[in-house]
């Protein structure tokens, strides 16, 4: 537990780490070393990690409390159960495959007192070359997003918002503004507000939940926002190694925000675009399998497993 003198923390850091070990140490080292005007806690769940990320923690860092769970329960549940024993008026949702850029902390607690009606804020997140990684945040998907994904317009045009209002095309994340998602890579949530919310929804297991809490904030009255002045560096899927696997639990979780968001008769047509995306990329890829390029052969392979187990993740996450 770090504090500025004798002041209780004002924020609780929580790190869910799954054999990350060499990453997780680097992400509690540049938060310590670039957090000096907000007084932390800093909390590591570990999903039963076989690296000894555990005690490699402990070691290295007396401070930081570790929760070393026996099983992988999800990252939902993880970060649940390491938010139940927060004290602090905020948590900070911090993945174990990120740095702390430029007081990116301080900066962000700042915003957030800024900005408090938005209850949940979110910062900038670049790659390790330095180039912008836009996956700070997202808009929710919609009927016209889906089709622009299925179609491949969203890919083609990149940077037009019309054709990828998801990835809100064209905006740097380099000026404040509200968002629809603020990842929970990088997520500062008022604990008064994650406790109103519940949390997260546990049937998330991994990927959505994110999304889902922030929308249901936004039911609640708070519009989450983006700040540029708190950057992290993000090693993005370091904790997912198998591609994918990454891809049905991604598809998954999109099924299931819009069963959970989007009014019932919407829900139809957007499974079925869903579906079409599927569909269309499974169609255009199969022709390069087996060809001399790998990245070209990697995403043929990706969209092969997902076309073949599309009755899984079209169910999206019904259980309770």
């Amino acid at each position: 537990m770090q504090r500025a003198g004798d002041v209780l923390a004002e924020l609780t850091v929580i790190i869910v780490s799954y054999n990350t070990a060499a990453l997780t140490l680097r992400a509690i080292e540049t938060l310590l070393a670039q957090t000096v005007l907000t007084s932390i806690d800093c909390v590591v769940f570990d999903n039963a990690s076989s690296d000894g990320s555990a005690n490699l923690v402990r070691d290295a860092f007396p401070c930081v409390k570790v929760i070393a769970s026996p099983q992988n329960i999800g990252f939902a549940a993880a970060n649940n159960q390491a938010a139940k024993a927060c004290k602090t008026p905020y948590i900070l949702l911090l993945n174990p495959d990120t740095e702390i850029q430029d007081g990116a902390v301080d900066a962000l607690m700042a915003f957030a007192l800024q900005q408090p009606g938005a209850g949940i804020w979110g910062g900038r997140t670049v790659f390790a070359d330095g180039r912008l990684n836009i996956a700070s945040c997202w808009a929710a998907p919609t009927l016209r997003s889906l089709l622009m994904r299925a179609t491949g317009l969203s890919a083609i045009f990149a940077h037009r918002q019309f054709f990828n209002p998801e990835g809100y095309g064209g905006w740097a994340r380099d000026n404040q503004r509200p968002v629809d998602i603020v990842v929970g890579c990088f997520m500062l949530v008022e604990k008064r507000v994650w406790d109103a919310l519940g949390g997260f929804r546990e049937k998330y297991f991994m990927y959505g939940e994110d999304a889902d809490l922030c929308l249901r904030a936004r039911k609640l009255g708070y519009r989450p926002m983006i700040t540029p002045t708190a950057q992290i560096l993000h090693h993005v899927g370091a904790s997912t190694p198998k591609n994918e696997e990454k891809a049905v639990l991604v598809m998954k979780a999109r099924v299931a925000l819009i069963k959970d968001h989007w009014p019932r008769w919407k829900v139809g047509t957007g499974l079925w675009l869903m579906w079409l995306w599927a569909a269309i990329r499974y169609l255009v890829t199969r022709p390069a399998r087996g060809l001399p390029a790998p990245r070209l052969t990697s995403s043929t392979d990706r969209w092969r497993i997902l076309w073949k187990r599309r009755r899984e993740w079209l169910s999206g996450y019904d259980q309770a």
